[in-house]
């Protein structure tokens, strides 16, 4: 009882040890004596995000027309096969990086990478806009993708600049950014691309931008990752640059000290094996796993939505216009960044990253059965109707994604965090490359199948998506999902 009593105090004293010149030290102390969310550090991360998201939706709008100029297709049907390479070849790029650059992140520090993506990101958003041939553009789009390797160290920084009651809404951030440059990125390329056509009084004939019609959509967006690589200036590292103790009474004796802090219980609840492979740490592949069902469906339903609301009405389809569907994307945006911001965290808070998968995984599949019938209401209704459901889909799916976000960054130690997302950035960009192919091929048999009693036409589509819900919502048990020890498994 004596000895008991005695290091009562002692643990006490010795509440955090922190190392002069370590920058991550220093981010640990800023944290212990602020418990309040750290603003300046979130808008940073938010602005990295809009900005390195920007490049990717901006293209969508003038994709068919910069195919068309470059003279590669000679019908309109290989316009469409070659934009398809064009627009795949990004995500290529990033499959074939992120998980190096997350070792990078975790070797080097998070500031380093960060900086070199938005740079290169201003660099070759620039070399793509000048593309006069076809090889240029995919070499460019390939380049952007694979030399801006920031999007899984930064889901890691976000959760080391904020104490452990503030990583839902780190996360949260990190989401509803990339769904502001989503929603931001078609509106900057749709505007400005092609300038002399729609604005000749402000760009002659003579412009530089005749001759380059998509430059200034380009020159636009590297405008605005040349002010967020200025702001890097103050982007604090996060990363711990000390020396490791590796001798066993050393090691014991700091491990007291940090118990305190929730973020080193994690560390310490993490088995020295799962530290060494990545691949062997099963709450961390299981959670990759979720996350990349969950990103698959996510890419077949987008694919699948603009499909199925243009389509005529006579094969279950809407009957929208491009402006219709524009429209329904802008409102889905705008709801994701108000469910992330206001109402997520406190859902998450209450109900825990594993539950709340378990619910919207399960609504997502009631809603996904409502889609069909909506054919048959009449203009505004269907309209009214598509918005209603589209928006807690996306918000649903969006839950599931932030809620295995949550999960990966508890399920390592810092050293391997950005590792861990880059990991998991990898394999869920191969998944997002192969959900368009396929859900377009599963769309065009539906529509050869319009009589049929089971499921027929569009009904079939929105099935085998509710099918792929449905596997996500089993893999939330045991034994798939493997939780980290301070998440509740059930």
């Amino acid at each position: 009882m004596a000895g008991g009593e005695a290091a009562m105090p002692l643990l006490e004293k010795k509440a955090a040890v922190y190392h002069e010149g370590c920058p991550g030290c220093a981010v640990d102390r800023r944290k212990a004596l602020n418990p309040g969310i750290p603003y300046k550090e979130f808008f940073h991360i938010w602005t990295i995000i809009l900005v390195s998201s920007l490049p990717i939706s901006s293209l969508f709008p003038f994709l068919y027309f910069m195919i068309r100029d470059l003279h590669v297709a000679k019908t309109v049907e290989d316009i469409g096969f070659y934009a398809g390479f064009v627009g795949a070849s990004y995500m290529l790029g990033r499959a074939l990086t992120s998980t190096a650059w997350g070792m990078v992140a975790d070797r080097f520090g998070r500031k380093p990478v960060i900086v070199f993506g938005i740079f290169s990101s201003f660099l070759f958003n620039i070399l793509f806009g000048l593309s006069v041939r076809y090889w240029m553009a995919i070499s460019t789009r390939f380049l952007i993708g694979s030399m801006n390797g920031l999007l899984g160290p930064i889901r890691a920084y976000a959760i080391e600049v904020c104490r452990p009651e503030h990583h839902a809404i780190a996360l949260t951030l990190v989401s509803t950014a990339w769904a502001t440059g989503l929603t931001i990125g078609p509106t900057i390329g749709g505007y400005l691309a092609q300038p002399a056509e729609k604005y000749p009084k402000l760009f002659p004939s003579n412009s530089l931008f005749r001759r380059f019609p998509y430059f200034l959509p380009c020159l636009c967006i590297s405008g605005f990752c040349f002010i967020a690589l200025i702001s890097c200036i103050w982007l604090p590292e996060t990363l711990h640059n000390h020396k490791t103790i590796k001798e066993e009474g050393q090691a014991s004796e700091c491990l007291i000290p940090h118990f305190s802090d929730p973020e080193e219980l994690i560390k310490h609840n993490i088995t020295s094996t799962n530290k060494k492979n990545l691949l062997k740490n099963w709450p961390l592949m299981s959670s990759i796993i979720l996350f990349c069902i969950v990103s698959f469906d996510d890419m077949a339903y987008t694919e699948i939505f603009s499909l199925w609301a243009e389509s005529d009405r006579k094969y279950g389809g809407l009957s929208f216009t491009s402006e219709d569907v524009g429209q329904v994307l802008a409102i889905l945006g705008a709801s994701i960044m108000v469910y992330q911001t206001f109402l997520y965290p406190s859902i998450v808070r209450v109900m825990g990253p594993i539950s709340t998968s378990r619910v919207a995984s399960s609504l997502s599949i009631v809603l996904l059965f409502a889609y069909a019938p909506i054919t048959h209401l009449s203009r505004p209704w269907s309209s009214i109707a598509v918005n209603v459901v589209s928006v807690l889909k996306n918000n649903f799916v969006i839950s599931i994604v932030t809620s295995c976000l949550i999960l990966q960054n508890n399920s390592v130690s810092q050293d391997q965090r950005a590792t861990a997302n880059g990991l998991a950035t990898t394999l869920m960009s191969s998944f997002k490359a192969i959900a368009p192919a396929g859900a377009g091929i599963v769309f065009s048999w539906a529509q050869k199948r319009q009589h049929t009693f089971f499921f027929p036409g569009d009904q079939m589509v929105f099935f085998l998506l509710a099918i792929i819900e449905l596997v996500v919502f089993v893999w939330t048990f045991k034994p798939f999902l493997a939780v980290p020890e301070q998440f509740p498994s059930t």
